[in-house]
């Protein structure tokens, strides 16, 4: 009799399962939050929105999105173990559902990482095909696919900075393909979600984190390299 297969079988690079929304979409969501968070994880809270919400656990997006907390890609074998690993590497998570997110799309999740005193809540969709949005990241607009080189810099709301940034990049030889400025309110802290095409050298990188108005600097790569 052959054997049945898993929501987590594999064909060659590719995850397949009931719905890549359900499985690499959610993989690759907790690989670009832990990015951002700038270490692992050791304690998670995952909230599952909407049609999430109902079918984590019969889709696997339970495990796919524990296997994204340990950076496991999409295409690894051990996701399917991926409690088993969480606890080897004490990682704590809990898992919460809000069936009825109205505002939310379909398939969203948030997550509150911390590790020691770093703290982040980033909120991804899955929009079907693997292809992700980080939609929030602190409470800040985002809206990126972390598909791209990805800078997002925390600084003083402050006249020219959009602008000087952008000059910095392009001496970098870094081609802007989206950018989007957030922040709480005039003259508050802002944050810059930068997609380029192509890496920031690290003396850039260095350099912009050395501005006396630029509090903070996350540099992601693609996260399917």
């Amino acid at each position: 009799m052959a054997e049945k297969s898993s929501v987590f079988d594999m064909i060659g690079p590719v995850m397949i399962g009931p719905s890549s929304s359900h499985t690499a979409g959610v993989v690759r969501i907790a690989r670009a939050a832990i990015r951002i968070l700038g270490a692992a994880p050791e304690e998670a809270i995952v909230t599952f929105y909407n049609s999430f919400a109902r079918t984590y656990e019969g889709h696997g997006s339970d495990r796919a999105i524990v296997a994204g907390l340990l950076d496991f890609k999409t295409d690894d074998k051990r996701i399917k173990e991926a409690f088993d690993y969480a606890k080897e590497r004490g990682l704590k998570y809990t898992f919460r559902s809000v069936g009825n997110a109205s505002t939310m799309h379909p398939n969203t999740i948030r997550l509150n990482l911390k590790a020691g005193a770093r703290e982040v809540e980033v909120v991804g969709q899955s929009r079907g095909g693997g292809v992700i949005n980080i939609s929030e990241v602190d409470g800040f607009s985002a809206n990126f696919s972390a598909t791209l080189h990805t800078l997002i810099i925390d600084a003083a709301d402050v006249k020219g900075s959009i602008a000087f940034i952008a000059s910095v990049l392009a001496h970098d030889d870094c081609n802007i393909a989206t950018m989007s400025v957030s922040r709480k309110g005039k003259n508050e802290r802002a944050r810059q979600f930068i997609e380029m095409d192509s890496g920031i050298k690290p003396i850039t990188l260095e350099y912009l984190r050395q501005l006396d108005w630029v509090k903070h600097v996350v540099y992601i790569p693609n996260i399917d390299l």
